[in-house]
């Protein structure tokens, strides 16, 4: 039996075992040819939830974990919050390469002391099992920077990594920033007492230390131990700077915990925002990667983040989540003495979500506050964040090769070129040009074209056609690379359009053409979609220059329109500066009004002579001309044409627009 022959009957094996597969909520583990579990899933209906892996339009990670599969187990539970349990249990148990598997992103810095004779303090993030006294974590690293160095001043502790026994004491001791214990020029009694201080700064609350410390400070004042009370006074300074560092205190002084999250395929990223005392004290990231269905994510992070109960805050808010029963139930039963609370966070008109529920007694909480929606949107706003920064550290490969399955390309579209019309009635035409390479925007390349067929008129379709013409006739004229894929921002009509245009230049680039109503892609000279499910690699890819498209034409399109309206259009007349701009403007009031007048009369207001006013008067009647034609052509693309010089206009328009759109190909961008 060949290799594709064991490929199709270990999937035909596995398709049947989810077939088979009860009815009732449960456990599924995926195991691999070494019989490692790979996978491990819950869900209310396993035989719908297992055959949902091989039917319709399967994303790339899910294909990804079919192949690597060989055999499929189920354990049935009584009901889903069982299932909650069982998975969490069965995760930590077998650590799947498919779940969340926690990994700080970003760990923040703590003090240690170390436990020794003669303590040791210094900045970490690696916290050991040693016996050593540990505060923090502080996510602001330049106020601790800042304090362990008035703390070396203030207090002679030592710095070097090893006690040694030395002869002469080092650079520090004559420094005054420590007390040489190497060479026993202080006991561990006398150090313990340095030791001592410094814990007292960092232990407990902030504001109760500093009042501690300050009456500790008086005391040695008035025993006459001035270089003791000194001492405390400038690290009472120090502690400051870790009390007033960059945080926010918009809070109220509940602790209470904002889970946000984002994802893009298998990548999943958690940010925990982390509110003590009425202050954010930072923000935890997470990466991971995750097969589980979008409404499942946020209680298998939970049960993985909060193992210990000592970790729940009061409150946790968090996203809609249709889960919000089940993650109750597991807060109250597995941590009963925490008594948390999970609560939904709503924006403005935001209905609550359909939730099942299980216990009639138990009713969603939820808070629309500002304060709340704010802060969530912090977190989710953070986890988007991240996530772009992964994709741009890795590349989009997955969506690529998704990509490349899909519209059955050659080759992988490692250069995208996306195109999109910015107009507002008709004027102001802008198309722009963006370019993606290796799954992320190329801003060197991208582009725009002022449209010249098309100023004043409304037709998507030929100014998508000029466009592209003037686009790959200059890339063919440079011989330059030609992208992999073009992505129209349309349905068919535009697809087949640039279609039209490319063949008559004889280049064979793939093209598709993404729909905003349903999110379907075109192909060319095909009118039936390609539909994918919103979790598809691909069509996050492709909404992804869409949107990048979108977003730049608008941007161009908005450049010009405050370009117009806040440039006089009697700048554009001959010997006319901005002065005698000001002066024609104040006078006549708009360009066709002095269009009507005399010589005399412009000669008069600018003091020049009557030919130069002639000139000015001609100049202006020609401009008043051009933009009166400009409006006929674009009532007549609007459909409103009436009057018999409109309807000769449109005639004209219509049998020149070919013509001109063949010019236009042969000038550059």
């Amino acid at each position: 039996m060949d290799n594709t022959e064991k490929k199709l009957s270990t999937y035909e094996v596995l398709h049947q075992t989810a077939l088979k597969a009860p009815l009732s909520s449960g456990v599924y583990l995926w195991r691999n040819a070494d019989n490692t579990v790979i996978y491990v899933g819950k869900a209310k209906n396993l035989k719908n939830r297992l055959t949902s892996y091989f039917s319709g339009q399967r994303t790339l990670k899910t294909k990804m974990l079919v192949a690597h599969a060989t055999s499929i187990e189920y354990i049935t539970t009584t009901n889903e919050y069982e299932a909650l349990l069982l998975e969490n249990n069965l995760i930590k148990k077998y650590s799947p390469r498919y779940n969340i598997n926690l990994k700080d992103g970003k760990s923040y810095p703590v003090l240690r002391i170390t436990k020794e004779d003669f303590p040791r303090l210094f900045k970490t993030r690696r916290i050991l099992k040693d016996g050593s006294m540990y505060f923090g974590p502080y996510p602001d690293v330049y106020a601790l920077d800042t304090f362990l160095e008035t703390i070396y001043k203030l207090y002679p502790v030592r710095h070097c990594r090893t006690l040694k026994k030395r002869e002469t004491p080092c650079l520090y001791y004559h420094m005054k920033q420590c007390k040489a214990p190497c060479c026993k020029k202080i006991t561990a009694e006398e150090y313990q007492e340095y030791i001592q201080e410094i814990a007292g700064l960092l232990e407990g609350n902030q504001d109760v230390t500093i009042q501690k410390m300050t009456l500790e400070m008086k005391k040695a004042a008035s025993d006459l131990n001035f270089e003791k009370a000194a001492r405390l006074r400038d690290g009472i300074k120090a502690l400051m700077v870790l009390k007033n560092q960059n945080i926010v205190e918009s809070f109220d002084s509940e602790d209470r915990d904002y889970l946000g999250y984002w994802r893009e395929g298998e990548l999943v990223s958690f940010i925990v925002l982390k509110i003590r005392q009425g202050k954010l004290l930072g923000r935890e990231n997470y990466r991971v990667e995750s097969l589980n269905e979008d409404d499942e994510l946020l209680a298998e992070f939970m049960n993985a983040y909060y193992e210990e109960a000592n970790q729940l805050p009061p409150q946790i808010f968090v996203p809609t989540t249709n889960q919000y029963q089940i993650i109750s139930k597991w807060l109250q039963e597995v941590y009963p003495e925490n008594q948390c609370k999970l609560i939904i966070v709503l924006k403005k008109g935001e209905p609550l979500p359909e939730t099942e529920n299980e216990d009639s007694s138990e009713k969603t909480a939820f808070s629309d506050s500002p304060r709340d929606v704010a802060a969530l949107e912090m977190a989710m706003q953070n986890a988007h964040e991240d996530i772009i920064r992964r994709l741009r550290e890795r590349g989009d490969t997955p969506a690529m090769e998704e990509l490349k399955t899909l519209l059955g390309l050659d080759t992988l579209p490692v250069r995208i070129e996306g195109f999109d019309i910015a107009h507002i009635g008709g004027k102001w035409p802008v198309a722009s040009l963006i370019s993606f390479y290796n799954g992320n925007p190329d801003k060197k390349n991208y582009r725009y074209f002022r449209l010249k067929t098309t100023d004043g008129l409304i037709d998507d379709f030929a100014s998508m056609k000029e466009a592209v013409s003037r686009r790959y006739t200059r890339l063919v004229n440079e011989q330059a690379d030609l992208p992999d894929l073009i992505l129209i921002d349309g349905g068919i009509g535009q697809v087949n359009a640039v279609n039209s245009i490319l063949q008559s230049l004889n280049l064979n680039i793939p093209i598709a053409g993404l729909a905003k109503r349903d999110e379907e892609i075109y192909r060319p000279g095909n009118s039936t979609p390609i539909c994918l499910p919103k979790r598809s690699d691909a069509l996050r890819l492709l909404q992804r220059v869409r949107d990048e498209t979108h977003r730049f034409a608008t941007s161009r399109n908005q450049n010009l329109r405050t370009k117009e309206n806040t440039e006089s259009l009697f700048l554009e007349l001959p010997g006319v500066g901005e002065k005698r701009a000001v002066i024609l403007q104040k006078e006549f009031k708009t360009l066709e009004q002095m269009s009507l007048v005399e010589e005399a009369a412009i000669a008069q207001v600018l003091h020049v002579r009557a030919g130069e006013a002639s000139d000015i008067l001609l100049a202006a009647k020609e401009l008043v001309k051009k933009r009166n034609e400009k409006k006929d052509l674009q009532r007549v693309s609007l459909g409103i044409a009436g009057t018999t010089k409109e309807k000769a206009a449109e005639a004209q328009y219509l049998e020149d627009l070919t013509e001109l759109a063949l010019a236009a190909a042969e000038n550059p961008e």
